[in-house]
């Protein structure tokens, strides 16, 4: 590939809220289209051309961006891990499963470190959502699969030999080929399980050995909130007759998580599928109910926030709609995390939704679990 250096002359923050004539209206530039339905990973043709100012000319859309740096980055056989200098700004923000990532190096190292422990690393792209353009920035939802053999030490110990198969989610902002903004989980609690190793053990070494970035401060919490949030709902600001996608997240969300869970049923199809944090998958609204249950028989005061919503698609195909969201509960119950503390806890997710004829027909949703019992692990050891 051709050497490139992106326009730096001025930071990108902060990112702006995208309008409701930056969601694609169908299906074009897609992963489905892209891949031919999976019928390849990066295809001989790289699919129809978009404009990209300021993105590297090697790539002809923003799916084609999404797929292909992520490929350059992580299994190439030169594995151009410094790619990353070239499409993460200097001061790019990375909200992760710790806290805060400020600037590329500190993901030039983190990915090393990953790539030296997992050699055979493999991340598969199973959906991007996407929405913006090139003069407000791309927003794009990147759900991957991440296949690997753990077969050198790592952070969390000696290698153990286990695969692991764990889905992620990141979703980026990105302007003139460097990405700036982000929110990404990386299942982290799902790996560590798999690995072998004990979470609630992991908990304690981390909590008295934190990572970077934990635990992280009340302003950063505010800032992954708001980061790149309407300061009004589309919905509101720019209102709509007929299917509202931005409408039905934040209706639904705020029913089944806040309220009394009576639309459930109207929104999900009875054999809706899901996965989920820690290798939580099932089918069907009862199973989603119970998951549901959960939460709030463990947090009390629970309140969720839909913190910014896109999507692609009409009514006639569908749509993908990808959905962050943010929350605050008083863990006071023992169902998910042992013994109550009565502290507030912290909770972020992001969720993605393939609807079809005004149904979810499957749901990939994850959540900071693994900081999330951090937060309970330095609870207990602060009383």
């Amino acid at each position: 590939m051709s050497k490139f250096t992106p326009d730096r002359l001025k930071s990108y923050h902060p990112a702006s809220p995208l309008s409701r004539g930056h969601m694609p209206n169908n299906f074009e530039i897609s992963l489905k289209e892209y891949t031919k339905n999976q019928a390849h990973r990066i295809p001989p043709y790289l699919g129809i051309s978009q404009p990209l100012m300021g993105f590297d000319s090697e790539y002809r859309n923003i799916i084609d961006y999404i797929v292909r740096i992520t490929y350059r980055i992580w299994e190439t056989n030169e594995r151009e891990v410094d790619y990353i200098s070239d499409c993460y700004s200097d001061d790019s923000l990375v909200y992760d499963d710790y806290g805060l990532q400020v600037g590329n190096k500190k993901i030039i190292a983190d990915t090393h470190h990953t790539t030296s422990a997992f050699p055979d690393i493999v991340l598969n792209a199973e959906e991007v959502i996407w929405s913006g353009d090139d003069q407000v920035a791309f927003h794009t939802s990147h759900l991957t699969r991440i296949i690997a053999t753990n077969t050198a030490k790592s952070r969390y110990g000696d290698a153990t030999g286990h695969v692991i198969n764990v889905p992620v989610i990141a979703n980026c902002v990105a302007m003139k080929n460097d990405i700036f903004l982000e929110h990404v989980l990386y299942n982290t609690s799902a790996m560590l399980q798999q690995l072998g190793i004990d979470l609630w053990e992991e908990v304690d070494r981390l909590v008295a050995d934190p990572p970077a970035g934990w635990p992280r401060s009340q302003q950063v919490w505010d800032d992954l909130r708001s980061a790149v949030s309407p300061t009004k709902a589309l919905s509101k600001a720019e209102p709509v007759d007929g299917f509202d996608p931005d409408a039905f997240s934040r209706e639904i969300h705020d029913n089944i998580w806040n309220g009394d869970g009576s639309k459930m049923y109207k929104a999900y199809a009875p054999n809706v599928e899901f996965e989920g944090t820690t290798e939580r998958k099932f089918k069907g609204t009862k199973a989603y109910k119970g998951y549901i249950e959960g939460f709030h028989q463990t947090f009390s005061n629970f309140v969720l926030q839909v913190d910014e919503v896109y999507w692609m698609g009409n009514e006639t195909d569908g749509y993908l709609i990808s959905t962050r969201w943010s929350a605050e509960g008083i863990h006071s119950g023992e169902f998910l995390y042992r013994a109550p503390t009565e502290k507030k806890c912290q909770i972020w997710g992001l969720t993605q939704w393939r609807l079809k004829n005004g149904l979810i027909e499957n749901e990939t949703q994850l959540f900071n679990e693994l900081d999330l019992m951090m937060q309970i692990g330095k609870a207990r050891l602060d009383d």
